[in-house]
């Protein structure tokens, strides 16, 4: 492709400006803030948000008094860098790309194109964002809450779901925006923690739909611990009462009862959109959009648009969370690198990185820098106090406070400051380790310094949040922690990072739809894989599936993926394969296989565990005893048989949440009313007279699937709401089966005679440990495999070079199980591609002759990084496996290990100083 780009005018020189602010000081221009949804103020130059990158001031063009009128100027005259340029031109770009990748993102719905809860007519009716905006630390309210009328604390607070979303009429969207419900049950409690829990929390809602991964546990936690109230209605409206000062919701409950009820504030629950710029967009790059002005793309290749070599990915895909636009976008990265396998590294270039310091000999030159994070920290402690305290401490050279330490700008100058002053040893006094410690140990690498002479001290989470009550508190521990963390800093010594080559060959385990997506991936950016399936043939649950839910055939795309990955050279297949026994670690596994022919040995550098799940094999409602009650699985093969059958069914029942939802079970399936929609449209193709009825607790047809629910209604499968508090019985009434339940709408019992009843049936977990044992990988409470974290890693492992996708990961239907797959294949390839990889600094090291082979260590390890070496009895550690944790250094009784960057001389000087 050849791609042209327009860099428009910032105004503001990125070489020269400093970012000191002092030209904000000096705008007399206010306009409203964009980013804090216009409830607060900006000035006409201005840095978008305080985290921004590069963190570099712009001038908007629209409301500069010296652009527009000629006159003013301030901010040129007061910049001491000479950074501004009123004559700044928009500049023209063309470059060479082999793909594209669309992150347009999305919009969200605007509440006052039709003023239907009176929005905007009142300042304590808001949205959702700007709600947002009102919770955050960095907000215009410093993160306290109040009611933008008078600032004054809430007592009550009403969520109106939908708005914007589920919604045909003119200028509203036909589809659910799968995000709100979840967000809403976030803020809500978010909101009560604001508020130490004295909050009247109340969500009004037409279904709940916290289909996501552990969502459920999130919404159940709201209502059963919290107090958050969830009230099933139609609102009509929202009057001020003027009497009171407080919005009246008026509704109508799930019983047909008209309630009002006062709040002091409602925040809209708006949803998500493409638009006019998505749209344009998409038009400029020949993209075929769907009619909500989504990029059409199908289920099999989920990421891909219709113009070959333009993926896309997040929102403007459909609508959806995070975690599932960040598998997105590793999905599409995977899917644009099979397309350009061939000219990987073709065009690369290399960081070149200073020559690291020998601090052999040097005394100790420490700096301190003390993290603002906006008013996340300084709002309660005093950082001033802080670096002026830092500097009194021994060995401390250079002290300074940063509005936002793991911001670009702030970087750049740390490794300035360092150069300057001579430092080798960094204490950054801010936020956790856990997620900016690798940021700022970079920071030293590209000065020259060996990143392990770096120290955090984290007082953030340790002091501004726990002690948010007590600023004074709060500031003292945070002199506590940095004294310490100076302390230890002192005694830091270089580590080295030895290299680890990597295998060339991925292990993909699990024959499925997904597994076998990730194999085509790995195989088309040019890497070989082994594709483990138990059983005897490829396909998993897929072989049951007639159709997705947008209509495409299963099985012709089963048998054509089936097809491919057994004539392709770079995936060896092996069916009826039991894993054995794992060793080795990451760029080096040793797998034993057990198939039809003995045992093997499979070599490999990653592994992507791909591994399914099943649908539960209900024990309940007549399941087993009578032929007319089947799960959904074995009711999708009846349909692909295309049974006479099916046209002598007079009455048809789908049941829904069987298993799912319940004290043993307590999440959602995620893919069971979809399915039972599609299944219940296929039985009304197939014998139009049948009556189809589908009873449920909340219908949860999640995205752009809304249209298939609007489909069924439409058609005449009838809907029907039960009551998962009282009994829902299945019995038999002569030959016939009986359904009794207490409709939630009429608030009493019904009965449905049908002669077919289809049990929506969990997404079960595989009982089986021994996968999640082999490779030191975790699964959660409900037995799915748990990936390292939720929004930034979510089919990465904490064990290195271990990935998850598909149903192992958590229940999803088939289109998000591919994207899964692709995204897994495109994490395996960061490490294949590498070819080396270092091993961390920070590990255990064994002294053996203090080593008395208790065995301690080895039994204890999580990641069975020690082991007893053959020839010395002696125990050692893999540096590969090694973690840091220390769990192996804290039990010997010995004292034989010890653990680089935290010996005993550096954790006793920590506690001298406190």
């Amino acid at each position: 492709f050849t791609v042209d780009l327009t860099q428009h005018p910032r105004y503001v020189d990125l070489e020269k400006c400093i970012a000191c602010g002092l030209c904000v000081d000096k705008c007399p221009r206010k306009v409203p803030d964009e980013y804090n949804e216009g409830i607060a103020k900006r000035k006409a130059i201005y840095v978008k948000y305080a985290q921004a990158v590069p963190l570099k001031y712009v001038i908007d063009p629209d409301e500069c008094i010296k652009l527009t009128k000629g006159k003013c100027g301030n901010c040129e005259k007061i910049c001491p860098a000479g950074a501004v340029n009123y004559q700044d031109k928009a500049r023209e770009h063309r470059i060479k790309v082999g793909a594209v990748v669309v992150a347009q993102g999305a919009e969200v719905f605007d509440p006052a194109t039709h003023d239907t809860f009176g929005y905007g007519r009142h300042p304590d009716i808001v949205t959702s964002l700007e709600f947002e905006r009102i919770l955050s630390a960095s907000g215009p309210t410093g993160g306290h809450l109040v009611r933008p009328s008078d600032k004054r604390e809430p007592e009550k607070i009403a969520w109106l779901q939908c708005v914007g979303s589920r919604d045909e009429h003119l200028g509203g969207r036909g589809y659910c925006s799968a995000v709100c419900c979840t967000y809403a049950v976030k803020e809500a409690m978010l909101a009560k923690e604001h508020r130490r829990g004295k909050l009247d929390a109340a969500v009004f809602y037409i279904d709940i739909r916290t289909h996501g991964k552990d969502f459920e546990r999130y919404y159940n936690r709201a209502r059963d611990q919290e107090g958050v109230r969830f009230i099933k209605s139609r609102v009509t409206g929202i009057p001020y009462d003027v009497d009171s000062g407080r919005l009246l919701v008026n509704y109508v409950d799930d019983s047909g009862r008209t309630i009002r009820e006062p709040f002091d504030m409602v925040v809209l629950s708006v949803g998500l959109g493409v638009g006019a710029q998505g749209r344009e967009l998409a038009g400029r790059l020949g993209i075929e959009l769907d009619r909500y002005g989504y990029a059409a793309a199908g289920s099999f290749s989920p990421v891909c648009s219709s113009v070959p070599g333009i993926y896309v990915c997040g929102t403007f895909q459909a609508p959806k969370d995070i975690p599932s636009s960040v598998i997105d976008s590793s999905a599409a990265a995977g899917a644009a690198g099979g397309a350009l396998a061939e000219s990987r590294w073709s065009v690369t270039r290399s960081r070149e990185l200073p020559q690291e310091h020998d601090i052999r000999g040097e005394p100790a030159r420490i700096g301190v820098f003390v993290c603002s994070c906006g008013t996340n920290i300084a709002g309660i402690v005093d950082v001033e106090r802080v670096k002026a305290f830092a500097e009194t401490l021994p060995n401390v050279v250079y002290s300074e406070v940063n509005l936002f330490s793991c911001s670009q700008d702030s970087q750049d100058k740390m490794a300035s400051v360092i150069e300057e002053h001579r430092l080798n040893r960094v204490v950054v006094a801010a936020c956790t380790p856990k997620t900016h410690e690798p940021l700022f140990q970079e920071t030293l690498t590209g000065a020259g310094v060996n990143r392990y002479l770096f120290e955090m001290a984290n007082i953030r989470n340790q002091c501004s949040w726990v002690h948010r009550d007590d600023p004074e508190k709060a500031t003292e521990k945070a002199l506590d922690l940095v004294r310490m963390a100076v302390a230890k800093a002192a005694l830091l010594q270089p580590l080295t990072e030895p290299l680890l080559e990597i295998d060339q060959r991925a292990l993909v385990i699990g024959g499925g739809v997904a597994g076998m997506a990730a194999a085509r991936n790995l195989s088309a950016q040019g890497y070989t894989s082994h594709l483990l399936e138990r059983t005897a043939r490829l396909g998993g649950n897929a072989l049951s599936l007639g159709q997705t839910w947008r209509g495409e055939k299963v099985q012709d795309f089963l048998r054509d993926l089936i097809s491919q990955v057994e004539s392709d050279p770079s995936i060896h297949v092996h069916l009826n394969a039991e894993i054995t026994g794992v060793d080795g670690f990451v760029g080096n596994f040793r797998t034993t296989v057990s198939e039809n022919d003995g045992a093997v040995e499979l070599e490999h550098g990653v592994t992507i565990i791909a591994s399914g799940a099943s649908e539960l094999v209900p024990e309940v409602h007549l399941y087993g005893e009578d032929p007319g009650v089947l799960t959904g699985l074995q009711f999708q093969r009846r349909l692909m048989d295309g049974a006479d059958s099916l046209k002598e069914i007079k009455a048809a029942a789908f049941l829904q949440c069987v298993g799912s939802r319940i004290p043993e079970r307590p999440y959602c399936s995620k893919l069971c009313c979809t399915q039972s929609i599609r299944s219940a449209l296929s039985l009304k193709e197939a014998n139009p007279e049948a009556a189809v009825y589908i009873v449920y607790r909340d219908m949860r047809p999640y995205g752009l699937r809304e249209d298939l629910y609007r489909e069924a209604r439409g058609k005449g499968v009838v809907f029907i709401r039960y009551d998962e508090d009282k009994d829902l019985l299945v019995s038999k009434d002569g030959s016939r089966l009986k359904m009794s339940f207490i409709d939630t709408a009429l608030g009493r019992r019904m009965s449905l005679r049908p002669d077919l009843l289809v049990l929506a049936g969990a997404v079960v977990a595989d009982g089986d440990e021994s996968l999640a044992r082999f490779f030191k990988v975790p699964r959660n409470a409900d037995g799915f495999y748990a990936e390292a974290h939720v929004k930034l890693r979510p089919v990465d492992f904490a064990t290195d070079g271990v990935f998850v996708c598909g149903l192992a990961h958590g229940p999803k239907p088939i289109d998000e199980s591919i994207t899964q797959a692709q995204a897994a294949a495109a994490r395996a390839v960061t490490l294949l591609s590498a070819r080396t990889i270092p091993v961390a600094g920070t590990v255990a090291q064994v002294d053996p002759a203090l080593c008395t082979s208790c065995g301690v260590c080895v039994s204890i390890c999580p990641y069975s990084a020690p082991g007893f070496n053959e020839k010395t009895g002696k125990a050692e550690v893999e540096p590969a496996l090694c973690k840091g944790c220390g769990l192996c250094v804290s039990s010997c009784r010995s004292g034989a290990l010890n653990l680089k960057g935290f010996d005993m001389g550096q954790i006793m000087s920590m506690i001298d100083a406190a």
